[in-house]
């Protein structure tokens, strides 16, 4: 039974990457994981991604650079004002200025670096690095 996609989605590609697979096949398809894959592929963790219509939800077909260590979903999702960064950068990311916090804002799915540059909050959504 799948609660959550987007957590499914992010389980298969550190998986692939784990073993070493060159790409990956994420099902279902939503709007939502496609833009997380576009800001991942957007700061270069994956390449290319396509979508792939099966009649029904659809697939993404991932390629892989072999460049993520680990990537999880963030839940539950906290709101999270433009001064708050840093507190989540602590306890989601190993290091200050490694690997990027993935966040839904009312101008679009962007990387936490990004809504602070544009003074903004939102709510988190995952994490990669």
């Amino acid at each position: 039974m799948l609660l959550d996609p987007l957590a499914d989605a992010l389980s298969t590609i550190k998986n692939a990457e784990t073993i070493g697979k060159p790409d990956c096949t994420i099902k279902p398809a939503s709007k939502l994981i496609g833009n997380v894959l576009k800001v991942m592929k957007d700061k270069a963790y994956i390449g290319d991604f396509e979508f792939i219509d099966d009649g029904k939800s659809g697939n993404f077909k991932v390629q892989l650079k072999g460049k993520i260590n680990k990537c999880g979903v963030i839940r539950p999702r906290h709101a999270v004002k433009n001064t708050d960064f840093e507190k989540w950068e602590k306890r989601y990311l190993p290091a200050k200025g490694f690997g990027s916090i993935i966040l839904t804002t009312p101008e679009g799915v962007m990387t936490h670096s990004e809504a602070r540059d544009n003074g903004i909050g939102g709510e988190l959504l995952a994490f990669v690095y």
